[in-house]
C-alpha cells in the first residue's frame, strides 16, 4: 500500500514538473511579491525621510512675510511654473497683517480638491505647517501679555511607547505574513486544477482509476503532491523575503525588520496544515467543475475566502472569534511571534485542528465524488 501511494505521489510530481510553464506560473508569486513589496517600502521610506519640496500657489504672499518664511523652512513655497506646482492654492486675506497686529484671527484660505488622492498628503502637509505656525503665534501672544502658554494646556500627556524595535517592525511584517500565507494557495493552484479537471479532460483520470489502486490512495496522493508544491512556494517566498527585507533601510523609521531562522521554521510548521487544507479545497472545487477553465473560474472566487480571513487578521479588524478559525488563527499567532511576544498555543492548536478537520472533510468529499461516474467522466 505504501509503495503504491509513493508511486502515485511520484507520478503526480513528475506530471507537474513536465509542465514547466505551469510550475513557474505558480512560483512567480513567491519570487516577485516580496521584491515588489520591498521596492515599494524603499520608495515610501525615501519620501517619508526626505520629503520633496512642495510647490503651490500662494496669493498675496507679501501680506504675510513671516508665514511665508515659516512655510519655506518647511519646504513649502510658491511657484509660477504650472508643471512643478501642485493644484493647491493658499490665499492670504488682504487684512491679514492688520488682524495679526490687532491680535485677532487672521484669515488664510486653503483651496484644493480633497477627493484627489494624489493631493491628500500635500494638503495635510500644508495644513499641519500652518497649524504649527498658528500655535507658535498663540504662544507668543500669551507671553507678550505676561501669561505662561502652559496655562492653556491643562493636561500634559507624556506618551511612553513600550513597543520594541522588533514589535514595531512586526506591524510591517503583518502585511508580509499575509503574502506568505496566500502563497500557499497560489503556488499549488495550477497543479490542483491540472491533476483534477485537467486529467479528466485528457481522459487519464478514468484510466488511472482502472489500475489496482483505491480511490482513497489516489485522493491522498493528489493532496500530497499539491501540498508539496504549496510548501515549496512558501519556502521560496520566505527565502526571498529574508534577503529582500535586509535591503530596506528600516532604521530610518526607527525600527528593524528581519526574518529570522526561527520564524522561517515556525512558518513552515504552522503553514503545513494550511497547505494541506488549501490543496484539499482546490482539488474539491476543481473536481466539482466540469472543465479546466470552469475550475479556474471557481477557484478564483473561492480563494477570496482565505484572502478575506488573512486580510482581517493583517489589519486587526478580525473579531475575537476568528482567532480560532483556520488561516486567520495561524496568521495572528505568527504575528505575535514576529513581534517578540508569546505565541497563544491554545489558539494556535485549535485553529490548526480546525484546519485539519476541514482538510479531512474535503478529502472524504473528493473520495465520494470520484466514486461517481458522472464526476470521473465529466458528465
Amino acid at each position: 500500500m505504501n509503495s503504491r501511494f509513493v508511486s502515485l505521489v511520484r507520478k503526480e510530481l513528475l506530471d507537474a514538473v513536465r509542465d514547466k510553464r505551469s510550475v513557474m506560473a505558480g512560483l512567480y508569486y513567491a519570487v516577485f511579491t516580496p521584491l515588489i513589496m520591498c521596492g515599494l517600502f524603499m520608495v515610501l521610506i525615501t519620501q517619508m525621510s526626505s520629503p520633496d519640496d512642495l510647490k503651490i500657489t500662494i496669493v498675496n504672499s507679501e501680506g504675510a512675510p513671516d508665514l511665508i518664511r515659516h512655510l519655506n523652512n518647511n519646504g513649502i513655497s510658491h511657484s509660477d511654473d504650472a508643471s512643478q506646482r501642485k493644484k493647491i492654492s493658499l490665499i492670504i486675506s488682504d487684512d491679514y497683517a492688520t488682524q495679526m497686529l490687532a491680535a485677532k484671527p487672521a484669515e488664510v484660505a486653503l483651496q484644493a480638491d480633497s477627493s484627489n488622492e494624489k493631493l491628500a498628503d500635500s494638503i495635510r502637509r500644508v495644513s499641519r505647517s500652518i497649524e504649527r505656525y498658528s500655535s507658535e503665534m498663540a504662544a507668543l501672544r500669551l507671553i507678550i501679555r505676561g501669561i505662561n502658554p502652559s496655562v492653556v494646556q491643562p493636561i500634559k500627556l507624556n506618551k511612553q511607547d513600550q513597543a520594541t524595535r522588533d514589535s514595531k517592525g512586526g506591524m510591517i511584517l503583518g502585511i508580509a505574513i499575509f503574502t506568505m500565507i496566500y502563497s500557499v494557495f497560489i503556488s499549488g493552484m495550477n497543479l490542483a486544477i491540472d491533476t483534477s479537471a485537467g486529467e479528466r479532460e485528457r481522459n487519464s483520470l478514468a484510466l488511472l482509476l482502472s489500475h489496482p489502486i483505491s480511490v482513497r490512495q489516489l485522493v491522498l496522493s493528489k493532496i500530497t503532491a499539491v501540498s508539496i508544491f504549496a510548501m515549496l512556494g512558501l519556502l521560496l517566498i520566505l527565502l526571498v523575503s529574508k534577503v529582500a527585507y535586509m535591503l530596506v533601510p528600516w532604521q530610518e523609521l526607527g525600527f528593524s525588520v528581519g526574518i529570522s531562522s526561527t520564524f522561517i521554521i515556525a512558518m513552515l510548521i504552522i503553514g503545513l496544515p494550511v497547505a494541506v487544507m488549501a490543496s484539499a479545497l482546490q482539488l474539491f472545487v476543481s473536481f466539482m467543475a466540469k472543465t479546466f477553465k470552469e475550475a479556474q473560474s471557481y477557484l478564483t472566487i473561492v480563494l477570496f475566502v482565505p484572502l478575506a480571513l488573512s486580510m482581517a487578521a493583517s489589519y486587526n479588524i478580525a473579531p475575537d472569534q476568528l482567532r480560532w478559525a483556520p488561516v486567520s488563527g495561524q496568521q495572528q499567532a505568527l504575528m505575535e511571534l514576529i513581534k517578540g511576544k508569546e505565541i497563544p498555543l491554545l489558539q494556535l492548536l485549535v485553529s490548526c485542528g480546525f484546519t485539519l478537520l476541514i482538510s479531512i472533510a474535503l478529502a472524504l468529499g473528493i473520495e465520494r465524488m470520484l466514486k461517481s461516474e458522472k464526476v470521473v467522466f465529466g458528465l
